[in-house]
Formats: structure tokens, C-alpha cells, sequence
């Protein structure tokens, strides 16, 4: 890099080169290797530099000033480097001009390697140019030959098709000329036509030659309808030739069909239905196939489903049984129609046409032929007898075999049918029984009512008969010989509803249908309950007219003897017994009848409601339709409890004018003190009430419970005053009535009527009107001026209205007021 030079100033090495120039240039490195050898020699004393404190004084701008007296200088060698700088940039001078000259002549040379560049890549141009125009050249030829080699090759191949088909079209004539040669002649035909070996291309050329004979012979027929004169002979011959011919080759491959599939060579027998194809899209392959199946034709897989389903006893196997029957033969049925699937799979070209066959004739043949025994529709006019299940057995039957079929029609589709419509298909085999489906269902509760009414009678009369014959008035003391209102039997009414509704869900798929089923079959048990408990109220009610019979037969008169009005009072006693027995009766039939309205309502709001919404206006009528039926049950229910007030009524004024004597309200002024206590009248007839009233305030509730005592409690008000007129009444029995009221009063609280209340309290303060002087009863009526109407007739019942002037009195006070 560097080289030895000797320089006047100083030897050192100085000379530069062109190639340090080159590749990595580093001008530190140039510089460095240029100094180096030159500065050695005053590192040491650049190192005292640095440290020398003693030799220098620090200036305040930072310059460093020497000592006093001489010193050597800084540098020694710089008369070196300069001399070495010098000589470098004369060398570096020369080196630039040795280089500018350099690169003049290279740009010199590259501008005529650039023209001749130049002029090689224009000649190049031309050349490809020239290249380019023979491709073209040679593509546009090579298009044109491709083109006339493809129509040479469509020409050859048409002549070669056309050749072809005038072969084929001149052996077809010639074998239609043989089937055209005489009427039923088929022995004189080509051994194609006979050959086992060639069966598909005689079928194949059989199938042409008849389209076409066919064909000719519906021309020649037009012809000869628009009038042609001379009609010239056609192919008649040949099209009844060839039509014998195809059924000939038919049946002789179905034979084969038959024979392979006796043996089970799934070969032959798909060899033989790809030939059948031809015939009828191979329509007489498949049915051939599916009829052939032994559950079709043999006779004792019929009898052995029928021995399935209903066994021993027939239709009296009761449904239960008929449904694990059915259940076991319909997954029989699904087993073997899997295992022809893979049979169909194997042999026939088109297997979804094969299984809709089959699931049709299954459900067309087998299953027809088990719900033909099952279902039997009875007549509606000479209903089957209960005991032997009646419609109801009927219905029960034909809700299993239509859910059970409806499952296996699902599991068919779910192996396989084709195109068939198996929901379609199913419903059309239940569709005469669902058709009349509500009429039967209708009729079936109306069977089962009448024959739960009989069987009640029946017990009753059972019942009456083994108490021996008694009378009219010993059945009246005891109603619980009569027949009674069940709340159980109204749930088994419930209870059959509930099951016809099931029904009518089950075979109604559209809301509009199930909607107008399930109103009609609601209605039944409307009328059921409604006549129910109708006629169990009418029965009780029966009990109550008895009972008031009797007491009017034993009605007698005061001028009897005593023996009499004893015979009469005794008498007077059981029907009063009978009474109160009959009234006990009837309160437990109104809370029966309560209990089972209840049952209905809430069966309707569980079941009906929600089946009824869906349909405009179904709901409503529904609604209306219980309405008007328990409307009924409540009339009659109404008409009993006005009786029974009637009956008790009617026993508190027998009380009374038996058990009330004259001296209760006019006690002798025999000095004795006044009797506090309540008469034995009153005691008598608060016993009777509490007694009597103790099931009317457990049967009934509500309003019925309030309206009834409220009624109750108005007529004892005024039967208690009627039955007061009788008497008259001194202070002490003012005091001895007022207890009486009282005692009354503290009875009817229980009725929870506050209008009843403040009649007995007014009557209490009326009763001051016989115990008061007669110159304070001015300020009795003034302090309770709503007691004056009753007060005024009460009045005159003191015993002295006559003696102390009480008339004149009253007169005075009214003209002032």
C-alpha cells in the first residue's frame, strides 16, 4: 500500500497507489498509515502533557500557558508532515489526472460498444419481427389445417354415423319385414329374437320396431279419418307381432326374475329388471317382485297376524292388548320391508319406485287386512251392548290402530317409500271410520251415561228391596234410602270426557276440526252433569215435599180429644224428624252440587279452554253453554233452598204455638221476682235452628250461603212477629219477650246480615213499648222514631191498653208530632 520514497526533508515512506482506491476505501486508514511512523516518538511526551500540572498554568479561558523561560516545541516532526502532505497531494494530483484520463478513454470505448450494441439489438428487432410474422404465418396455416382435418373428421364421422344408421335402419327394416310377413307368425324371425344370450338387444330392438309400427299405424288411422281413398296396407301386422313378441319376451324374463330370485342370484335377477326397464319403465318387474313377496300370498302370515293382534278372545282382548299386538306385528312389518331394501338396492335400477310399491301394498294389503278385522263400525241405530264394551270399546280400538299405524307409516318413511305419500296413504285407510268419528263419540257418552243411570236405579231399588217394602212416610224420615248425588260419579263423567277429547285431539289435525269436535263432545258432559245433578236435586226436593205433606196431614183442629191431639203431636213430631232429616239431605246434595261444578269449571280452564282458543268465537260459546247448564242446576238448587226455609219455618211456628203459653208474657202478680231466663218456646226453637243450621253452614258457601240466611233470617223476623200478635203482655213479660229477643239476636249474629242484626236489635227496643209507664212511651218513640209503624201495633198488646188510656195517649202524641 505504502512505498519507500526519499524525500529532501525527512526519509519517510510516502507513495500512493491506485489500487488503495479500490473496493473498502477508508480515508482514516489512509491518513493513519501515512502518520504513524512519524508520531511514535512523541506519545511519551504527550502523556506528561496531559498530567502536567507543575509545567503549565491553567488559564481562566481554559489555555494552558507556560512556565517562565524556554521550551522545547509542541510538535518536532511537523516540518515531516508537512513535507509528507505535500508530496501526497502532488501523487494525489497525478493520480486524478491519471484517472480523468482513464475514464475519457473507457467513455470512449463504451460509446462505440453502445453503437454497436445499438445496431445489434435493431437488427435483432428486425429479426424477431421477421420471426414473429412466420409464427403468425405458420399458426394461421396450422388453424387452417385444424379446421379442414375437423370437418374431414365430422364429414367421416357423419358418413360413418350415416352408415351406421342406414345399417342399423336396414337390419331394423329387415326384422320388421319379418314380424310384418303373416298375423301370428313368430317362428319364421331371426335368431336374435331367440337367442337367451341376446335377450337385452332384442328387447332393445323390440322396443324400437313396435314405437315404430305403432307409430305407422296411428298415421295410416289419421289418414283414414281425414278421408283418405286407398289406403295402402300399413304395419298393423308387425305392431300385433311385436306386441305378441314383448309379452312372449316379458313373461320369459320375469320366469327368469323368479327362477333367480328363488335361488337369490342378485346377478340374474338385476340382469333381468335392467331388461324389463325397457317394458313400461320395468312397472311389471316391480309388481311382479312385490306381489311374489310371501307376506302378500301366504295365507298363514294373514292368519298369523290376526292371531297377533287379537289372539284367543277376539275384540274382547280389550285394547291394551290389541295395542302390544299390533305393536309387535307393525315392527314384524318394518323388519322385513328393511331386509327387501336391500334386495330392491341390488336388483332394480330405480329402487325408490320399487319401495313405493311396496309400502303401498303393505299398508293397501297386510295392515288393511288386520284393521278390517279390528275395526268393525257398529250401527248407531242398534247400539253393541255395554257388557260386551260397547261404542266406547269401539272408539278405544280405533284410537290404537290409528296411532299405531300412523307410527309405523313414520317408520316406512324413515326406511324408504319413493315418492309414495304414506301419511296421505295411512290417512285414507281410517278415513270412513273418522268420518263419522263425532257421531260415535257423541253416541258413546250418551251409552255410557244411560248405563251408569240404570246401574244406579239398580242399586237403589237393590238397596230398597233388601230393607223390605216400606211406606211412603218411613222413606221420607230416612232420604238416605234415596239415591244421592255422587261427586265421584261426576269425575267418572269427567273422566270420560277427558278420554273422547284425547280421541278427538288425536284424530283432528286441524284446529278448525278439533276446535268444533271437542265443543260437541264438551257439550255431552255438559248435559250430563247438568241432568245429573238436576235430577238428584229433584230427588231431594221429593224428600222436603214429604215431609211437608205429612205435616199437613196431621193438621187437626183445637175441640179434639186428648188422646187424639196426642196421636197428632206424635205424628206432628216425625214429620218434623222427617223434615230436618230432609233438609240435612238436601244441603249435601247443593254441596255436592257445588263440588262438582267446580270440577267442571276447572276441567274446562286445564282441557276444553286451550283446545277452543285457537277458533274465533268457539271459546265463547263453550263458556255460554256451561253457563246456561249450571244456570239449570242452580234453579233447581234454588227452588230446594227456598223449600228448605219453608220447612224450617214451618217447624219454628209448630214450635212456637206448642211450646209458647199465655202466662210466658203475662206472669201472675204473685209477688214472686220476675223470670229472667228465656221461655222454653224460645229455647226450643234456637235449639231446632242451631241443630238444623249446622249443615246449611257447612254445605254452602259464598253468596248462596249469604242470600239463603239472609232469607232465613228475615222470615224468622217475621214469623216471630206475626206469632207475638197473640199475646198480650205485662211489664214482667216485656221483660221476659225482651229476653227472648235477645236470645234470638245472639243466634242470627252467626248469619253474619247486618240487616238482620239491626232488625233484631229494633225489635229488642220495641219490645220497651210493654215495659215502660204509658206516660214515657211519648219518649220511647221520640228516642227511635223507626220503631213507631211496629210499636203502634204493639202497643195495643199491653194488658193495660184499656185501662191506663193508652189510646187517647197515642192519639195526643201523634197529633204533636
Amino acid at each position: 500500500m505504502v512505498s519507500q520514497k526519499t524525500s529532501s526533508a525527512a526519509s519517510l515512506p510516502l507513495l500512493f497507489d491506485i489500487e488503495d482506491f479500490k473496493g473498502n476505501f477508508s480515508f482514516d486508514a489512509l491518513f493513519g498509515n501515512l502518520v504513524n511512523e512519524l508520531l511514535p516518538e512523541f506519545k511519551d511526551d504527550d502523556s506528561d502533557s496531559v498530567d502536567g500540572v507543575g509545567g503549565q498554568e491553567v488559564l481562566p479561558n481554559g489555555n494552558l500557558r507556560g512556565l517562565q523561560g524556554s521550551s522545547p516545541p509542541m510538535f518536532p516532526a511537523v516540518d515531516e508532515l508537512l513535507a509528507v502532505f505535500k508530496d501526497s497531494c502532488k501523487e494525489l494530483v497525478d493520480l486524478r489526472r491519471q484517472i480523468d484520463a482513464r475514464l475519457q478513454n473507457l467513455k470512449k470505448e463504451v460509446a462505440i460498444q453502445d453503437a454497436k450494441h445499438r445496431k445489434t439489438l435493431t437488427e435483432l428487432e428486425k429479426g424477431v419481427d421477421g420471426l414473429f410474422d412466420s409464427f403468425a404465418r405458420l399458426d394461421t396455416r396450422i388453424a387452417s389445417v385444424g379446421q379442414t382435418a375437423a370437418k374431414i373428421g365430422d364429414h367421416l364421422q357423419s358418413a360413418d354415423s350415416q352408415r351406421e344408421t342406414a345399417n342399423q335402419t336396414m337390419e331394423l327394416i329387415k326384422y320388421l319385414m319379418e314380424f310384418n310377413s303373416s298375423p301370428g307368425d313368430l317362428m319364421e324371425l331371426s335368431p336374435l329374437f331367440s337367442d337367451d344370450s341376446r335377450v337385452a338387444e332384442a328387447a332393445s330392438i323390440a322396443q324400437k320396431l313396435r314405437a315404430f309400427a305403432e307409430e305407422d299405424v296411428g298415421k295410416q288411422g289419421m289418414s283414414s279419418a281425414v278421408g283418405a281413398a286407398t289406403p295402402s296396407r300399413g304395419l298393423e301386422v308387425a305392431a300385433a307381432n311385436l306386441q305378441d313378441y314383448c309379452n312372449e319376451l316379458e313373461n320369459r324374463l320375469l320366469a327368469r326374475f323368479d327362477a333367480a330370485s328363488q335361488r337369490r342370484e342378485l346377478s340374474i335377477m338385476a340382469e333381468c329388471a335392467k331388461i324389463l326397464s325397457q317394458f313400461n319403465r320395468g312397472t311389471s318387474a316391480m309388481q311382479h317382485y312385490v306381489a311374489s313377496r310371501p307376506m302378500f300370498i301366504d295365507v298363514e302370515v294373514m292368519n298369523a297376524d290376526i292371531k297377533l293382534v287379537l289372539g284367543d278372545q277376539g275384540l274382547q282382548a280389550g285394547p291394551s292388548n290389541i295395542s302390544r299386538g299390533l305393536s309387535t306385528l307393525y315392527k314384524e312389518i318394518t323388519e322385513t320391508v328393511r331386509k327387501e331394501v336391500v334386495t330392491i338396492l341390488a336388483v332394480f335400477p330405480s329402487p325408490n319406485d320399487v319401495m313405493s310399491i311396496l309400502v303401498q301394498r303393505v299398508l293397501e294389503q297386510r295392515v288393511t287386512a288386520i284393521l278390517d278385522r279390528l275395526l268393525v263400525k257398529p250401527s248407531l241405530v242398534n247400539l253393541p251392548p255395554v257388557e260386551q264394551g260397547g261404542l266406547l270399546l269401539y272408539l278405544r280400538i280405533l284410537a290404537v290402530a290409528y296411532e299405531k299405524t300412523q307410527e309405523l307409516a313414520k317408520e316406512l318413511q324413515s326406511v324408504g317409500c319413493g315418492d309414495l305419500d304414506v301419511e296421505g296413504l295411512t290417512e285414507s285407510l281410517f278415513l270412513g271410520h273418522k268420518d263419522d268419528y263425532p257421531e260415535h263419540e257423541q253416541a258413546s257418552l250418551r251409552q255410557l251415561y244411560q248405563s251408569k243411570m240404570e246401574e244406579l236405579r239398580a242399586e237403589a231399588q237393590q238397596q230398597s228391596e233388601s230393607t223390605g217394602t216400606i211406606s211412603r212416610s218411613k222413606a221420607a224420615l230416612n232420604p238416605s234410602t234415596q239415591q244421592q248425588i255422587s261427586v265421584t260419579i261426576v269425575t267418572e263423567f269427567v273422566r270420560w270426557n277427558e278420554e273422547a277429547i284425547s280421541r278427538c285431539t288425536l284424530f283432528s289435525s286441524q284446529p278448525a276440526s278439533l276446535a268444533t269436535n271437542v265443543r260437541l263432545v264438551f257439550t255431552c258432559l255438559l248435559d250430563q252433569i247438568s241432568q245429573y245433578l238436576t235430577e238428584g236435586l229433584e230427588r231431594a226436593r221429593e224428600s222436603l215435599n214429604e215431609a211437608a205433606a205429612l205435616r199437613d196431614r196431621f193438621v187437626i183442629g183445637t175441640s179434639v180429644s186428648r188422646r187424639v191431639a196426642a196421636a197428632a203431636a206424635s205424628a206432628a213430631e216425625a214429620a218434623a224428624a222427617a223434615g230436618e232429616s230432609s233438609i240435612r239431605s238436601f244441603m249435601v246434595a247443593v254441596q255436592r252440587c257445588a263440588s262438582s261444578v267446580a270440577i267442571l269449571q276447572q276441567y274446562f280452564s286445564n282441557t276444553i279452554s286451550r283446545l277452543l282458543l285457537p277458533v274465533d268465537g268457539a271459546h265463547a260459546a263453550s263458556c255460554e253453554e256451561m253457563g246456561t247448564a249450571v244456570s239449570s242446576v242452580e234453579g233447581a238448587a234454588h227452588k230446594g233452598l227456598l223449600q228448605c226455609i219453608d220447612t224450617v219455618m214451618a217447624e219454628v211456628e209448630r214450635l212456637l204455638s206448642s211450646e209458647q203459653k199465655t202466662t210466658d208474657y203475662r206472669s201472675p202478680d204473685d209477688g214472686n221476682p220476675p223470670d229472667h231466663r228465656p221461655t222454653n218456646a224460645c229455647v226450643r226453637v234456637v235449639a231446632y235452628l242451631s241443630r238444623v243450621l249446622e249443615v246449611a253452614f257447612t254445605a254452602l258457601e259464598g253468596l248462596n250461603k249469604q242470600s239463603f240466611l239472609t232469607e232465613l233470617g228475615n222470615r224468622l223476623h217475621k214469623g216471630l212477629l206475626n206469632h207475638w200478635q197473640k199475646f198480650t203482655f205485662n211489664p214482667s213479660g216485656g221483660l221476659r219477650l225482651k229476653r227472648d229477643i235477645t236470645e234470638y239476636g245472639e243466634f242470627v249474629r252467626s248469619f253474619n246480615a247486618p240487616s238482620i242484626d239491626e232488625k233484631f236489635e229494633l225489635l229488642g227496643i220495641m219490645a220497651n213499648v210493654f215495659i215502660v209507664a204509658p206516660e214515657s212511651l211519648a219518649s220511647l218513640f221520640e228516642g227511635t222514631p223507626s220503631i213507631r209503624k211496629d210499636a203502634l201495633r204493639f202497643i195495643q198488646l199491653r194488658d193495660d191498653y184499656k185501662t191506663a188510656k193508652i189510646a187517647s195517649r197515642l192519639n195526643s202524641i201523634l197529633s204533636e208530632s
